[in-house]
């Protein structure tokens, strides 16, 4: 493995100070959390440009996906959704 490089930018102060919040409760210091930050940003983008490349991949098969398809499917989520708020209120 490469050797650390330090690098610099800017950020505003109340994000230092609840970076400091979080690393000191945690036991850790700004360091390991700016580090486990850039690594899952790094990771989510991999992620996202991998389901890009895999929607224009299908795309350029053919293998696409009608409009009312995706508004089904839409709907499906919003009434699952619904469904959880609800269950979630008669327990209350």
């Amino acid at each position: 493995m490469n050797s650390p490089r330090t690098i610099s930018f800017r950020i505003a102060p109340e994000k230092v100070a609840e970076l400091d919040l979080i690393a000191k409760a945690m036991d850790r210091d700004r360091s390991y959390l700016l580090n486990e930050a850039v690594e899952s940003y790094i990771s989510e983008q991999k992620r996202f440009v991998a389901m890009v490349e895999e929607g224009l991949e299908a795309s350029r098969k053919g293998e696409m996906i009608d409009d009312e398809d995706v508004s089904a499917m839409v709907d499906s989520w919003i009434l699952e959704e619904e469904g959880k708020k609800k269950r979630i209120r008669a327990r209350a």
